[in-house]
């Protein structure tokens, strides 16, 4: 009789309990439908779309380390031989004019990797001092020294920390010592749009 009389307040304990937060459910409940519902606004993406400019000076902001392979392109403003490590650290600027305002820098180095020396393999570090926004996005990817590349961004600092999205590079000037390529940046951070890409 004592086990059937526990197991008893043990059943009545265990509905008890389930009742409370029931009724403060539906306690909850009832008292908004008296307010008018709003939905919540959706999250606003952010993201920039900009382009900047490249200057590139052969032996004075760009160098060749390790000279490609004998036999294969000749060195110019755009090839290098099959194998060629180069390295730079050139100005980015608001316009074309390598004397208009300077708003970072494009760091990295690049591999030729087309038996044509055309083409390579960058790894390039943009740091960027924007009027509302500092810090650095990494980029990778292969380079057409002659087209537009498009190059997937891997890493950002600072401002452009969680940033996804990509930065096209394309040549505008490539005559002379100095070579210009317009860079245009696409970056996205997050909540990411669900067609961002």
């Amino acid at each position: 009789m004592a086990f059937a009389l526990h197991n008893y307040a043990l059943a009545m304990l265990l509905l008890v309990l389930a009742i409370i937060p029931f009724e403060a459910t539906c306690d909850s409940h009832h008292h908004h439908h008296h307010r008018r519902h709003r939905r919540p606004a959706p999250p606003r993406h952010k993201s920039l779309h900009m382009s900047l400019f490249q200057h590139e000076t052969i032996n004075k902001t760009g160098y060749v380390i390790v000279n490609g392979v004998e036999g294969g392109a000749e060195t110019t403003a755009t090839t290098t031989p099959f194998g060629t490590l180069f390295v730079f650290q050139d100005p980015l600027t608001a316009k074309a004019n390598r004397s208009s305002k300077q708003l970072g820098t494009a760091e990295g180095t690049s591999i030729t990797s087309g038996l044509d020396g055309l083409s390579s393999i960058s790894v390039v570090k943009l740091t960027l001092r924007l009027k509302d926004r500092k810090g650095s996005i990494s980029i990778v990817g292969g380079t057409n020294n002659m087209k537009r590349s498009d190059h997937p961004v891997v890493g950002g600092t600072k401002d452009f920390l969680f940033v996804q999205g990509y930065v096209t590079s394309s040549p505008i000037n490539l005559k002379g010592s100095t070579v210009v390529y317009k860079i245009g940046l696409h970056l996205y951070w997050p909540p990411y749009p669900p067609q961002a890409f």
